[in-house]
């Protein structure tokens, strides 16, 4: 039987800046955390999508957009986030993604 290969997105994003100069602590941390899941789940990270000081009460962010691209262009089928997007179910209930991990 062939393993399935998740060639994976990891998604960060922070509504608002903390402050730093450059990338926020809670994008680091999600950084972090999101790499040592997709390393213990053998997930394929093909690339990072950062909104750092977006809202989440839309789609108009460009790491999400560029990433919604990637999937439509069959290079991703994974997506890997720190926590889910009520909206998310909506966006993908007719789109071919085949997971979607809230570690």
């Amino acid at each position: 039987m062939k393993q399935q290969i998740y060639n994976t997105a990891l998604y960060l994003r922070l509504s608002r800046d903390d402050e730093l100069q450059g990338e926020s602590s809670s994008i680091t941390t999600q950084r972090s955390m999101l790499r040592l899941y997709a390393k213990e789940h053998h997930l394929n990270v093909i690339d990072e999508y950062i909104d750092d000081g977006w809202s989440g009460t839309n789609f108009d962010r460009p790491s999400f957009q560029r990433m919604i691209e990637d999937i439509e262009a069959g290079k991703i089928n994974c997506v890997v986030t720190k926590r889910p997007f009520p909206s998310w179910q909506k966006l993908y209930y007719d789109r071919t993604i085949y997971r979607i991990v809230f570690p």
